[in-house]
């Protein structure tokens, strides 16, 4: 299933399918391999502590822009308010936007509250860029606004939902679809958001889609399980929304880290063409790729014609991004190439970084061989260190790896 690129495929539905079929194993294997489920459960233990905070925080700018019934009203048609919770919540976080303002220290109490909210979201984003495997964390500033730009997002989609509501008006079906289009709208975002890398809207829009939709259908039936428990009083009781809000929030957690799965694999789904065939690839036969990229650029370079992106050069041969990016980079570490970026579509382009009369496979060959860091150890031996005099010469002279060796054993 690896050993193809997509344009491989004639036809539109071929590719689609094929598309779609490795974008299901990578999901697979990410859930597996990541072990979302127990991050999921990180999650929900998180949230449970940060939902009061966040919410406090929601309803204060809420309140600020005079629309904080409508923060309220709009809870009361979710799974909170079908369970009962959203007087519970409201006086809960009542009594924390007062303590917040009575802090013993000025400020004291603001800063408990932004803490919370900092703590939780810090944690969706370090389970986000796990997924999409970025080593890289956001600097704190950058944290701290983006964090609060979520903040304020909340409460305006609420308020635009409200009037598309109002717009659609009252029927039933264009209220849920409204609600749908909500869950749709806030999941796309949030993929789009957390990650410290740039995901493209498209690679977003389509997990958000199908995780939001089952985002409400799972609030649905954790509604429809209240009523029948809260009917029949068995085993719960009256505390039956207690086990089934944490089962929802666990699977809520779930849904989105699975979503962030989705988008990664959509968007990476080229990366892991030839995969097991490039962890094994020979020296020879990566070198040799490498040189016919190179001769393509430099043809290219002397015909004064447009120089080429890397997927461009994947696409021209059917081969794998992933190794073209791989070479690329290589070659522009060892300045032979450079990268030429389009200010107006901000694509990363490639051609020669110096007379192309001057490159030869030797020396291709040779600064690729020499690139990284070299003479590290600190006691080599006295053997070692002329064997390691003569290897350097090697490529410069006719003697051979053989001549040397035997000269080391005289």
């Amino acid at each position: 299933m690896w050993r193809h690129t997509a344009t491989e495929f004639n036809g539109f539905s071929q590719k689609i399918g094929y598309v779609l079929l490795r974008t299901i194993v990578l999901v697979v294997r990410g859930f597996t391999s990541k072990d979302l489920n127990n991050t999921a459960k990180s999650l929900t233990f998180s949230l449970t502590f940060a939902i009061v905070p966040i919410l406090a925080m929601v309803i204060a700018i809420a309140k600020g822009f005079g629309v904080a019934d409508m923060i309220e009203n709009y809870l009361n048609t979710t799974f909170l308010g079908e369970a009962g919770m959203v007087p519970t919540i409201m006086e809960m976080v009542d009594r924390y936007l007062e303590t917040a303002q009575g802090g013993v220290f000025l400020g004291i109490g603001l800063l408990i509250l932004l803490w919370a909210v900092y703590s939780f979201f810090e944690s969706v984003e370090t389970a986000f860029n796990r997924i999409w495997n970025v080593p890289k964390p956001r600097s704190i500033v950058r944290k701290f606004t983006t964090y609060i730009t979520i903040i304020l997002f909340i409460p305006i989609v609420i308020v635009c939902s409200t009037g598309l509501e109002v717009f659609a008006g009252d029927t039933v079906t264009n209220s849920k679809f409204v609600q749908f289009f909500l869950c749709w709208v806030f999941f796309t975002w949030m993929y789009i958001a957390f990650p410290n890398t740039n995901v493209k809207f498209v690679n977003a829009l389509i997990p958000g889609i199908i995780m939001g939709s089952l985002f409400k259908l799972l609030q649905m039936l954790s509604v429809y399980l209240i009523a029948m428990l809260s009917r029949t009083s068995i085993v719960y009781g009256a505390f039956a929304s207690i086990p089934i809000l944490m089962t929802w929030l666990q699977y809520t957690s779930l849904l989105i880290l699975i979503g962030a799965e989705m988008a990664f694999a959509i968007q990476n789904n080229s990366e892991f063409e030839y995969e097991s065939d490039l962890n094994s690839m020979s020296r020879r036969y990566k070198d040799f790729v490498m040189l016919y990229l190179l001769t393509t650029i430099i043809k290219r370079f002397e015909k004064d014609e447009a120089p080429l992106t890397a997927q461009e050069l994947a696409l021209r041969d059917h081969l794998p991004i992933r190794l073209v990016n791989q070479l690329l980079s290589r070659l522009v570490e060892t300045e032979i190439l450079r990268e030429v970026i389009n200010g107006e579509e901000d694509e990363h382009r490639y051609q020669p970084a110096m007379d192309t009369h001057i490159i030869s496979v030797g020396m291709v060959i040779k600064r690729i061989d020499s690139q990284g860091t070299e003479e590290f150890l600190q006691a080599p031996s006295e053997q070692m260190l002329a064997f390691w005099e003569q290897y350097k010469q090697l490529k410069d002279t006719d003697q051979s790896l053989d001549e040397i060796f035997l000269d080391q054993l005289k």
